[in-house]
């Protein structure tokens, strides 16, 4: 049993201290919600039928939408999420994204220098083309994409400091590229290979005390 343990965090010239009892990463499969108690008729599985023995009183720190994947924190110290989650943090969060068509220059500029949505102006996000060995080391999607014959696909990585609800999604409709598949691979330095989860939707463990500060450091 993981005992509570006094942690200290220098990020910038803040310091956080907290009583930290449980922090988990779990690599979140396709149909999932980020929750444990269902919603009414719905179709989508619970975090509770995935992974049924997981420490008591532990909660998702941000979400994934049940047709998204990939890197899952959960906690039982609620002075987390705010660190996380509030854009004034620039705290970073990589996505890679299975789009619709080969995005050219200009539509990729766009969504580099921020995109705006009918309700919000997105911030300036990194973005680059994801090479095909790196695709290749991904697990097979639970049901798989639909595969269409004349319409091609590519893969982006977009790192961005905001969490809107389906930001990504709406952010690769409006430059005329919608997703296809969503993961989440990594949140600070943190990422779904070097916990070594990549392969294995479902999958989850402990952080390490160096892996919970490296949680909370942007990439340099």
């Amino acid at each position: 049993m993981c005992q509570p343990a006094h942690w200290s965090l220098d990020i910038g010239h803040s310091s956080i201290l907290a009583l930290l009892i449980v922090l988990i990463a779990l690599h979140k499969p396709y149909g999932v919600l980020s929750q444990f108690t269902p919603e009414p008729g719905s179709k989508w599985r619970t975090l509770a039928d995935l992974v049924p023995k997981l420490p008591p009183r532990v909660y998702p720190l941000g979400r994934l939408d049940a047709d998204s994947e990939g890197l899952l924190l959960l906690s039982d110290e609620s002075g987390v999420n705010t660190r996380l989650l509030d854009p004034r943090h620039a705290h970073e969060r990589e996505y890679w994204v299975q789009v619709e068509r080969i995005p050219d220059v200009a539509a990729l500029a766009r969504l580099a220098a921020g995109v705006r949505l009918p309700d919000h102006a997105c911030a300036p996000v990194r973005v680059r083309g994801i090479p095909e060995p790196e695709i290749a080391r991904l697990p097979p999607r639970d049901p798989p994409v639909r595969f269409r014959k004349n319409v091609p696909d590519s893969w982006l990585s977009l790192a961005l400091h905001e969490g809107k609800n389906r930001q990504v999604r709406r952010m690769t409709a409006a430059i005329g590229h919608p997703t296809l598949r969503l993961l989440r691979m990594r949140i600070g330095r943190v990422t779904l290979a070097t916990l070594d989860l990549l392969a294995t939707p479902g999958a989850w463990r402990e952080l390490t005390p160096a892996e919970r500060a490296a949680v909370f450091e942007n990439p340099r």
